[in-house]
């Protein structure tokens, strides 16, 4: 497995453990759906939570939550609207991002709620 992957996954199972820690409810990690992923789908409360997870291994090449540009916003939002179509819901919803960069094996988490509007 590429470097970059591993790094991933690692930052994606890191998010979901910093998530349950703040009392989420996990609902599906991966969600596919209109050629689109959703990294992580949590509730809080009758919040439904959209995250993208993004991690790096050093900021060289910038701050990973950076990476989440319009178009990949765009690719969110069409998956979210997918699950909510798909799933009948018509409830709260937020899209986060949780930014990690990964040095050795520590993990510097960052947590932004409410990072864009649909």
């Amino acid at each position: 497995m590429a470097k970059n992957r591993e790094t991933g996954i690692s930052g994606e199972k890191q998010a979901v453990e910093f998530l349950k820690n703040k009392g989420y409810e996990i609902a599906f990690i991966n969600w596919k759906g209109e050629g689109c992923e959703i990294d992580i789908i949590a509730r809080e409360g009758k919040t439904w939570i959209f995250v993208e997870v993004k991690t790096r291994s050093s900021t060289g090449f910038g701050w990973p939550e950076h990476a989440v540009n319009k178009t990949k916003k765009q690719h969110i939002i069409r998956a979210v609207d997918a699950f909510l179509y798909q799933n009948k819901i018509d409830e709260e919803i937020r899209f986060d991002i949780i930014s990690i960069i990964k040095k050795g094996e520590e993990y510097d988490i960052y947590h932004i709620e409410d990072a864009f509007v649909s």
